[in-house]
């Protein structure tokens, strides 16, 4: 997979993420709609689909709901990549089938705007604008078939 990058810092939480205001909805594209707009207000009128959200220590920290992980993915987000998630973000993120990978590194070196390539069964992000490799965890097959047939609803239909 490959996008561009839209960077954020530390601690992007839930309620930035999707403000609390728009939880009364629950088609994802209306919830993509409002994806980031209290942190980025051009966030939705940039994205492109196969893009990637790249952040500091503890993105989707704040409150459980997969409203947040729902409207990233809705968007057009490919993958999002951190130094660290919070716990309940990152098994709603796997759940709904948006692919998350910890990397302080990458994270840290990775500019807005910059492009990169995300191969999940390797753990590799390689930044092409900056010609630079950055390695991390791979999911394991189970979870990669999960985040390919969508999320863990998805996963369990076909498997009956």
């Amino acid at each position: 997979m490959s996008g561009h990058v839209f960077k954020y810092g530390d601690s992007v939480d839930t309620d930035v993420i999707l403000p609390a205001r728009y939880l009364a909805l629950y088609k994802e594209q209306d919830l993509a709609a409002h994806c980031m707009e209290d942190l980025d207000a051009d966030f939705v009128k940039k994205v492109l689909p196969g893009d990637f959200i790249v952040a500091g220590e503890n993105f989707g920290c704040g409150s459980s709901r997969e409203h947040a992980p729902i409207a990233i993915k809705a968007s057009g987000i490919r993958c999002v990549i951190a130094a660290s998630f919070a716990r309940i973000f990152y098994r709603n993120a796997i759940n709904i089938g948006l692919p998350i990978l910890e990397s302080a590194h990458a994270a840290s070196e990775i500019q807005a705007g910059d492009e990169l390539e995300v191969d999940l069964s390797s753990g590799t992000i390689f930044n092409v604008t900056a010609n630079r490799v950055y390695h991390t965890d791979a999911f394991p097959p189970f979870l990669q078939e999960m985040i390919n047939a969508g999320g863990l609803l998805a996963y369990l239909s076909q498997s009956k």
